[in-house]
């Protein structure tokens, strides 16, 4: 009988990769292997160390200006602190620094083989736990991508140096080993990070681990930096999740990258809002077009009548008499004398100019205006008042607040900080401290319509419109307890130009804040209207005014960006352009009630012919 014998199977370094042995039996000592700690939890520890040591720093430093202790005195633990942070900087350094000039090496296409003096990997491979990877033919490819994959991974979180892969991967052939057959040139293994960022071509696997609770549908942008795929993926996962369409809803023609951790998280799309154009508006003797982004019909078409009774009348006038936007944090004592104190010393004018210099360092365009201070027994709220330029202003003022705040503990460390807002801003809210003392912009508008106008344009008489407003917005709204609300629809305008001009929609709460009043005047004749305004909050910089829709509109009323010659213009013009639409509104539609037409137009504008009775999917 012949002697079988099994084929010897050749030895390739690449085969021990999952294999917690090393694939020679070579014992000779690396200068890794000096190391008391495992090479990762060495980084950990001197990236703890490092960061530690700084804050501790940091805060010494801080304490030290504060108190007027000059910096170079230094006491045994801030030696100690500094040797630390020494220590640690020439560590990460020499660590570092080492992988990244190989890294830059290797990118030039230098073919030199590298001796690898390093420890030999011999620690399992960390297997991805949270990738489910669908029923594929294994192939010889498959395999040596997988084990690529996860060589990436081990050498990104510091278990194996990225020396030694030339030894893994058979490429170190000092030794006589025969190299692994070739992998092909297509099979790109892309950069895994730290925090488990993976990148797969499959968004059929990705999807499924979203839906399956494997991977965080708001950490897509993240992982596979591209926040277009990334909007596709969630819209699909969250219709298998619910199991409602979403067909209807685009994905398509939109810059996904312009809101990422500015505008909107976790996007799935977009929604159609169409912008119709009210004008020309003829204000301050400058004519513009409005654009107004809203689906209520006639809204524009009435609007758009208003500016031609406003035109032909010879045009509105219009006053900004206050800018400033508010903060007011809350702060607690021990008792009610306490809080008393501060707000003595806080409102005291010999006390604002330091206050102001602390305030003003959070921005070059903040400017603090003044301090109004109200106390509720042991609690302390703090309005503060500023101007931000042409941005809207909420972060500038917050951040200038919490200077002022921190300055304040140093002098008061019994302060408790509540909250940096207590509500006595007041933001998104209906407040009468808004229609009293107004936040963000103040404007009144006014316009004389002249008789005939009224007659041939609106369709209506002054003594009636003059009656109808004394009935419905100062009467009927006092009647319903209105705060702020003594108009016929001041917020349908507001929210379409907001909408429209990327300002922040729930700011239209205290920015629709308007008491229109109308009077006869010229014997009677003619139509005298006015609205003021006391908190319109728009900015033209930051936000959603950056998007390229809004930025448009912005554009076309000329008020886009910051205004580099006068800081703050543009925002300022935004609020009167908003007033004016407000004012011709205003006019049309108590035209349209004082006339009975309003009925009979929003049959005519604000019906669809198109069946709805059809369910949806």
């Amino acid at each position: 009988m012949d002697n079988r014998q099994r084929p010897i199977k050749p030895h390739y370094p690449s085969d021990n990769i999952f294999s917690d042995q090393p694939d020679n039996q070579d014992s000779s000592i690396k200068p890794s292997d000096t190391l008391s700690l495992p090479l990762y939890l060495t980084n950990c520890l001197f990236f703890t160390m490092f960061f530690s040591v700084m804050y501790f720093l940091l805060h010494r430093w801080r304490e030290k200006i504060r108190k007027g202790i000059p910096l170079h005195v230094l006491s045994f633990s801030e030696i100690t602190a500094l040797v630390s942070l020494i220590a640690s900087v020439i560590y990460l350094l020499g660590y570092f620094g080492v992988e990244f000039a190989q890294s830059i090496v290797s990118a030039k296409g230098n073919n030199d083989s590298w001796e690898c003096n390093d420890e030999k990997y011999v620690g399992p491979p960390t297997v991805r736990q949270n990738v489910s990877v669908k029923s594929v033919m294994v192939t010889d490819q498959t395999v040596q991508k997988i084990k690529h994959v996860e060589l990436v991974d081990n050498v990104v979180e510091g278990k194996m140096p990225s020396c030694s892969l030339e030894w893994k991967l058979g490429d170190c052939n000092d030794n006589g080993v025969a190299a692994p057959p070739p992998v092909q040139q297509n099979v790109s293994v892309k950069s895994v990070m730290v925090t488990n960022r993976v990148e797969l071509e499959d968004d059929e696997v990705i999807i499924k681990l979203v839906v399956e609770g494997k991977m965080q549908s708001y950490s897509l942008e993240s992982k596979l930096g591209d926040c277009k795929r990334a909007a596709f993926i969630r819209k699909e996962a969250l219709q298998r999740t619910t199991g409602k369409s979403l067909e209807e809803l685009p994905l398509d023609g939109f810059d996904y990258e312009s809101i990422l951790r500015q505008c909107c998280e976790m996007p799935i799309g977009y929604i159609q809002i169409p912008v119709g154009i009210a004008g020309p508006l003829l204000l301050d003797g400058k004519e513009y077009y409005v654009p107004m982004a809203t689906t209520e019909g006639c809204l524009v078409a009435s609007t758009n009548r208003g500016c031609k009774a406003i035109y032909v009348s010879g045009g509105a006038m219009s006053v900004l008499f206050r800018d400033g936007m508010t903060r007011a944090p809350v702060v607690r004592f021990g008792s009610a004398k306490r809080a008393a104190e501060l707000k003595f010393l806080v409102e005291d004018p010999m006390n604002f100019e330091t206050l102001s210099v602390v305030f003003n360092k959070s921005s070059r365009f903040a400017r603090l205006q003044n301090i109004q201070c109200s106390i509720a027994g042991k609690n302390l709220y703090m309005r503060f008042s500023c101007s931000t330029g042409d941005a809207m202003g909420m972060n500038m003022v917050s951040k200038g607040v919490q200077n002022v705040l921190d300055y304040l503990q140093n002098e008061y460390p019994d302060m408790d900080i509540i909250g940096i807002s207590g509500n006595y801003c007041s933001d998104k809210k209906p407040a009468a401290v808004n229609w009293i003392e107004g936040r963000g912009k103040s404007v009144v508008c006014e316009a004389i319509i002249k008789e005939e106008v009224v007659k041939k344009v609106l369709k209506t008489e002054v003594a009636a419109l003059v009656e109808l407003n004394m009935l419905k917005n100062l009467t009927g709204s006092a009647m319903a307890g209105a705060l702020g609300g003594f108009n016929a629809h001041a917020s349908n305008i507001v929210s379409a130009v907001y909408i429209a001009t990327g300002q922040d929609p729930a700011q239209n709460i205290e920015s629709s804040h308007c008491i229109t009043m109308m009077e006869a005047v010229n014997d009677g004749k003619d139509l005298h209207i006015s609205v003021t305004m006391p908190s319109i909050e728009v900015g033209t910089v930051g936000g959603g005014t950056q998007l390229a829709s809004q930025s448009a509109c912005l554009n076309l009323l000329g008020v886009k960006g910051a205004n580099r010659e006068v800081p703050g213009s543009n925002a300022r013009l935004l609020a009167t352009i908003i007033a004016g639409s407000v004012l011709a509104g205003e006019l049309s539609l108590m035209s349209a009630i004082s006339a009975g037409q309003l009925v009979k137009s929003h049959m005519k504008y604000n019906r669809s012919g198109k069946n709805v009775t059809k369910e949806s999917p």
